[in-house]
């Protein structure tokens, strides 16, 4: 039996901004989530091995995207080689799947918050706290998809970004500014 789970990758200088919605906080959230993608994966003709599966768990337990090196830093607290080659093949599996997804502007990775979206992503990225939240990018690939379409460009990913302050640092600065 597994003891507590505690989230695994520490606060760093290096770390990426907050994620929204993206971390299962309770071993119980967290142990669903990770039923959840094993069962996607059996679904899919895939499996989610003991490495892609404590990778997700690091992705699912950080508050925040988690850069590939502090993945390769914390899945040996699991029993698994810290090998580089084992933490990208279990990254490419795990965005593959969309179970996870990388934030490219970070060059970090995060857990899908869509519940294994096989679709593009948007992300709205605060400048000020560093929160990401994730949304399906659905129409919004309308026109992109059209005028690749146009150019016979086959288009194999495609990454939605955008960057501002969100509506708490907004507040928060309207706050302090009253004072």
């Amino acid at each position: 039996m597994r003891s507590q789970f505690h989230p695994a990758i520490p606060e760093t200088s290096h770390a990426a901004p907050a994620v929204s919605g993206h971390c299962c906080a309770d071993p119980a959230s967290l142990s669903r989530a990770l039923t959840e993608a094993a069962e996607a994966c059996a679904e899919r003709g895939t499996q989610l091995t003991p490495a892609r599966r404590r990778v997700l768990e690091l992705l699912l337990s950080s508050h925040r995207p988690v850069k590939a090196y502090d993945l390769i830093a914390n899945i040996g607290e699991g029993g698994f080689p810290a090998k580089p080659p084992t933490i990208y093949r279990a990254l490419d599996f795990l965005m593959q799947n969309g179970l996870a997804h990388r934030i490219e502007s970070l060059n970090a990775f995060i857990a899908c918050g869509l519940h294994g979206c096989r679709r593009a992503v948007a992300f709205l990225i605060c400048e000020q706290c560093g929160a990401a939240d994730e949304r399906d990018a659905g129409a919004a690939l309308a026109d992109l998809q059209d005028w690749a379409a146009g150019r016979n460009f086959a288009i194999k990913v495609s990454v939605i970004e955008a960057r501002g302050i969100c509506a708490n640092c907004a507040l928060s600065a309207g706050a302090g500014s009253e004072r």
